[in-house]
């Protein structure tokens, strides 16, 4: 018995149920794989984390250094200046 069904739309796009969603962890932004195996399709998840799982490891949840707004706005003329300079 199939666990849910879609409609694909004139332009090639489905969607993907809430159960099937929610069983797969999947969101806005998740990429799913699709994969041949004998006579079936196979959809599953592309990547083994999410977009907001690497974030997280990249940039903890320590919070940051304060900074002033003159710091700010002195540290944001600094990333333009070598950005843009001429080498």
């Amino acid at each position: 018995m199939a666990l849910a069904y879609s409609k694909v739309t004139a332009q090639g796009q489905i969607s993907v149920p809430a159960e099937v969603r929610r069983r797969l962890g999947i969101g806005p932004g998740s990429v799913l794989e699709w994969d041949e195996e004998g006579e079936r399709i196979v959809v599953r998840r592309s990547a083994r984390y999410a977009s907001t799982d690497i974030h997280r490891a990249l940039f903890p949840a320590a919070t940051p250094e304060r900074r002033t707004l003159s710091e700010m706005k002195e540290g944001i003329r600094h990333q333009v200046r070598e950005r843009h300079a001429r080498r």
